[in-house]
């Protein structure tokens, strides 16, 4: 039995945390991208807007769990709250691959990216990352269309109780997206940061701030995945192996939804602007 109080707290935590904290960093990196914008910038500000994106329509899932999961609103903004929030954790997963690229490039080889680094090529991924996390999520739609056609037309929970028909869709559905848009951009992740340690502590010229930075940046990655996004990408293998949503799903959402307050750790320690603004 799912505790909707629990839930409904956590929504407000998360919200009450995350917003001020990312309304401030998307504060200071639009006023870095009006000075002398990095790559890096354009990374995190597109993390930034996702977060805060996620935080716009978090009150909708909390009247959700206020209700006790039920869902009273239209259907069709059950499917785009749905779709915004699939898109945006997977947008931020995708997103913290590529600054984890964008680091160990910059760490292994300094000539020859710095000469290569273009503003355009982080604003070609980013919007590549944005159309590769919604055009996974658009299956939200598909799955209310195919319950439509099975005749079930009241609904009182949102984007949960499938039907058969929905099943065989949504669960290898999940499988893809737990490899695709969560192990490799987590394997990618300890590859990378974990090299940059190594090769700033084999370099006795780098000074301790940086590579206080480097393991800083690091740990918060790694803790974003392994807490908010590796649990409930987990839920997904086991739906899959068991032919159905486990019913301890909603509480490792709810830790995806810690992402936005864990974000702006990386902020700190990858943005200098954000660290001066912060203060």
């Amino acid at each position: 039995m799912i505790n909707h109080w629990v839930l409904l707290s956590a929504y407000i935590i998360a919200f009450i945390i995350g917003f001020p904290a990312n309304i401030l960093a998307i504060y200071a990196f639009i006023r870095k991208l009006a000075d002398s914008p990095t790559p890096t910038d354009i990374l995190l500000l597109n993390l930034t807007a996702s977060d805060i994106l996620f935080l716009v329509f978090l009150p909708l899932k909390m009247y959700e769990a206020a209700s006790g999961l039920q869902w009273h609103l239209p259907q069709i903004l059950c499917s785009i709250t749905s779709f915004v929030f699939f898109t945006t954790i997977y947008t931020s997963s995708l997103l913290l691959m590529a600054v984890s690229v964008d680091r160990y490039l910059g760490v292994a080889f300094p000539i020859a990216y710095r000469k290569s680094r273009r503003i355009v090529y982080a604003v070609a991924g980013s919007i590549f990352i944005w159309l590769v996390s919604a055009g996974h999520c658009t299956i939200v739609f598909f799955t209310v269309h195919l319950r439509e056609n099975d005749g079930n037309a009241t609904k009182t929970a949102c984007y949960e109780n499938f039907t058969e028909s929905q099943n065989k869709i949504v669960l290898p559905m999940r499988l893809e997206f737990f490899v695709v848009l969560c192990l490799v951009p987590l394997l990618v992740c300890v590859f990378c940061y974990l090299s940059c340690i190594w090769i700033l502590y084999t370099k006795p010229r780098i000074v301790k701030e940086k590579k206080k930075r480097a393991i800083g940046m690091a740990a918060g990655t790694l803790t974003v995945f392994l807490v908010c996004f590796l649990p409930y990408n987990i839920s997904h293998v086991v739906g899959y192996s068991s032919n159905e949503s486990p019913p301890w799903r909603y509480y490792t959402l709810l830790l995806s939804t810690f992402n936005t307050c864990l974000d702006p750790i990386i902020f700190y320690f990858s943005s200098s602007i954000y660290r001066n603004t912060t203060r």
